[in-house]
């Protein structure tokens, strides 16, 4: 069981701090933007007095993250966003710094909301959220609360959807910062991250050859486009499946084919969905697939994939291998789920490589930080990162990757803007 010698934290077994640590501090070699960031704001503390309940992927790279929180001055209380994305190492060692922190790996759902719980006994002044479990938590059990939250972050995309929506239906009872949506997560963080978390994550699970395989990706948007992109990089054969026209249409312009689910379960060997919507893998698909076939999700929760459908149409299920289990249908046919139908990068793998979350992580600390500086001038309703944030953040990382770019001269910037200039 989880450790709760001390008050402020609950987390598997504290004697797994030093090997956390050793991970944190590999990830700060990977992460010298928000390094940077630590460097400038620890001195002056824009954050001091503020009180954060984070939800978010208990990482090592979250880690680099908190500790950059707590060091511009910020007191901070935490849960994981997934039940089986917690590493525990990471956890522990943070613990063990004396961070306020709820997390662990393998919780079920009532431990899972205990954990979030417990974060916002603290009054937070801002919470850090990741998937919005933690703001839909303080709006519908905790309203009391949120007349003293100044304003949050999100860092997904299936949170920021919802959170629109409850704007849209002004339900939103505090502001909050896209995260997700600034050109430096979503561009890089997805496509990249997801891309090659992903694929590590099936690798450790199954330990297949991918090349030759049929990869089916449900979803083209930047998650599934890294996922297409490296698949086809191990020279899988990539099948897209999408709702939208035009993401159909750009998967098909880069090389992709493009069917319906339908048609795509007959022929897959490994499906990965990528969508934020319930559903995508069902009954019937599972019917259809090849014996051998490999499911697994790498959007946020579970839905993606009908487990209940599968339970259903299953005779025998076993854990053949660590977050691998085999489902036996009716006939001997067999089929794969990872990761129990969680974040496959998350659950089978590290998550997304430091190098990447360095420029999501970024952002989430100058969020904080802008909401902090902006207390009580906002509205409810979501907000957008500004562009100069955007540009600060990569120039930053270029920098650090000792790249340079061009700029435009005077006579350039004149040319851009004179509307009289002819052919």
């Amino acid at each position: 069981m989880p450790s709760d010698t001390a008050v402020n934290h609950k987390v598997r077994d504290l004697g797994l701090a030093a090997e956390g640590r050793l991970k944190i501090d590999w990830a700060e070699s990977r992460m010298p933007v928000l390094m940077e960031l630590r460097r400038r704001y620890s001195k002056t503390k824009p954050l001091e007095g503020t009180r954060i309940a984070g939800c978010l992927h208990v990482t090592k790279e979250t880690a680099v993250l908190m500790r950059t929180l707590v060091a511009a001055g910020a007191k901070i209380s935490w849960s994981g966003c997934n039940p089986l994305s917690t590493q525990d190492d990471v956890a522990a060692a943070l613990a063990d710094e004396g961070i306020e922190i709820y997390a662990w790996h393998g919780m079920n759902v009532e431990e899972f909301y205990w954990c979030i719980d417990r974060t916002i006994d603290m009054g937070p002044t801002m919470t850090l959220d990741d998937g919005a479990d933690l703001i839909f938590t303080i709006h519908n059990r905790f309203a009391d609360k949120a007349a003293g939250v100044w304003g949050g972050t999100e860092e997904t995309t299936t949170g920021v959807h919802r959170l629109r929506a409850m704007a849209d239906d002004g339900a939103m009872k505090y502001p909050v910062i896209a995260v997700n949506d600034a050109e430096t997560k979503w561009d890089f963080d997805n496509v990249y991250g997801t891309g090659q978390s992903s694929i590590d994550g099936i690798l450790r699970a199954t330990s297949v050859l991918v090349a030759g395989k049929t990869f089916v990706v449900a979803g083209y948007g930047h998650c599934g486009r890294g996922c297409a992109m490296r698949a086809k990089g191990l020279g899988a054969n990539v099948v897209v499946t999408e709702i939208n026209p035009v993401a159909a249409l750009r998967a098909t312009l880069e090389g992709f084919r493009v069917m319906t689910m339908d048609d795509a379960a007959a022929v897959g060997d490994i499906f990965i969905t990528a969508t934020g919507m319930k559903d995508v893998l069902v009954e019937r698909h599972f019917h259809s697939m090849k014996d051998g076939a490999v499911i697994c999700n790498t959007g946020h929760y579970d839905c993606e994939i009908n487990i209940d459908d599968l339970e259903k149409a299953s005779s025998s299920k076993r854990d053949i291998r660590e977050n691998n289990e085999e489902y036996v249908l009716d006939g001997g046919k067999r089929i794969y789920l990872l990761a129990k139908g969680r974040l496959v990068n998350l659950a089978a793998a590290e998550g997304h490589p430091s190098e990447v979350m360095d420029m999501s992580f970024a952002n989430q600390f100058l969020a904080m930080k802008f909401i902090a500086e902006n207390r009580g001038k906002l509205e409810n309703r979501v907000y957008v990162v500004s562009p100069d944030q955007d540009r600060e953040i990569a120039a930053l990382k270029l920098e650090t990757m000792g790249l340079g770019i061009d700029e435009l001269t005077e006579e350039q910037v004149r040319y851009a803007t004179d509307y009289a200039a002819g052919t």
